[in-house]
C-alpha cells in the first residue's frame, strides 16, 4: 500500500462540500483504503494560483447552469484526501466518486456541485 491522493476543484458551499465528503466517505469504506487525512485550501498546491482564479471556469459554471440565481456561499476551494490503498483501490475510488458526482454521465445536466477532478 501507498499514499496516495484524491484531489477535486469544487464550487461549494458548506452543504455541498459536506456532500462531496460524504461521497469520497463512502467510496473509501466499501474498499479496503483508509483515509489518512483531509485538506480544504483556498489557494492551491504550489500556491502560484489562488484557488478563485484556477477554479474560476466552476464559478461560470454554476452562473450558467443557475442563470438569476445567487450563488450564496458558495467559493472555489480544493478538496485533498489522502488516503492509504494500492494504484488499483485509488483508481476504483475515484471513479466512483465521479460517477456520484454525475450520475447522468455525458449527458446534459446542472451539477449540484461543480468539480474538476485533478
Amino acid at each position: 500500500m501507498k499514499t496516495r491522493d484524491l484531489t477535486f476543484g469544487l464550487y461549494a458551499d458548506e452543504e455541498g462540500l459536506a456532500w462531496v465528503e460524504g461521497l469520497v466517505r463512502g467510496a473509501v469504506g466499501s474498499r479496503r483504503a483508509r483515509i489518512l487525512g483531509w485538506t480544504v485550501a483556498d489557494s492551491c498546491a504550489g500556491g502560484e494560483l489562488s484557488t478563485a482564479d484556477a477554479y474560476d471556469h466552476l464559478a461560470q459554471q454554476w452562473a450558467y447552469e443557475n442563470p438569476g440565481r445567487n450563488s450564496g456561499r458558495r467559493a472555489a476551494v480544493e478538496l485533498r484526501v489522502r488516503l492509504a490503498c494500492y494504484l488499483r483501490t485509488w483508481r476504483a475510488v475515484r471513479k466512483e466518486v465521479i460517477r456520484t458526482l454525475c450520475p447522468e454521465g455525458m449527458a446534459p445536466h446542472a451539477c449540484r456541485v461543480p468539480w474538476c477532478a485533478l
